[in-house]
């Protein structure tokens, strides 16, 4: 019996993942991740890393990818509300360069899945944000790289709810490079 309901997105490969939640008046119970419901949906990954962090309000954390050592990811909130982003970093893929955002928060559980190939990253948009993902390959210093989150280029809708002034990005996030820029240092 499967417990998640998958909703594919525009580009091929992203997910958008509903939890069935068990609730009564105690509190409620879901399974976060099962392997052979995902792999019944198609998603077989093998995650070796869990991460979390938490982060206020108004910060962006992104857009971020790992160059020589790929990560698939399945990320969720477990407090609070964010907007998740992925774009497609893959080459020859028909949505290269295409973005697609989805509200993940602690009253929708929805999760996300990001396979391999694409840049992510996160605006929170509640007073606090717990955040936990999974990976598919483990962090390796040094092999970091990055979009800019405001590539007139890529042209990613971030909630109007907090005004880019009032973003709290980190000098890193800042300055990755231009979506062009990237395309030209990996053509």
């Amino acid at each position: 019996m499967g417990k998640i309901s998958v909703e594919r997105c525009e580009i091929e490969g992203l997910a958008v993942i509903t939890p069935t939640v068990f609730g009564d008046e105690r509190g409620y119970f879901m399974e976060t991740y099962n392997y052979n419901d995902f792999a019944a949906e198609g998603i077989d990954d093998k995650f070796v890393q869990d991460n979390q962090s938490s982060s206020s309000r108004g910060v962006l954390r992104g857009m971020h990818f790992q160059i020589n050592f790929p990560q698939g990811k399945l990320v969720r909130v477990i407090k609070g509300e964010v907007y998740d982003v992925a774009v497609d970093l893959r080459k020859g893929s028909k949505t290269f360069g295409k973005w697609f955002g989805v509200t993940l928060s602690e009253e929708n559980k929805k999760m996300f899945y990001i396979p391999k190939g694409f840049a992510h990253g996160f605006l929170v948009l509640s007073d606090i944000a717990e955040f936990a993902y999974k990976c598919t390959d483990f962090y390796h210093p040094g092999d970091d790289g990055g979009l800019k989150y405001n590539d007139p280029e890529l042209g990613i809708k971030w909630p109007d709810s907090i005004k880019e002034e009032d973003m709290n990005i980190n000098e890193r996030d800042r300055n990755w490079p231009s979506f062009a820029e990237y395309r030209a240092e990996n053509a």
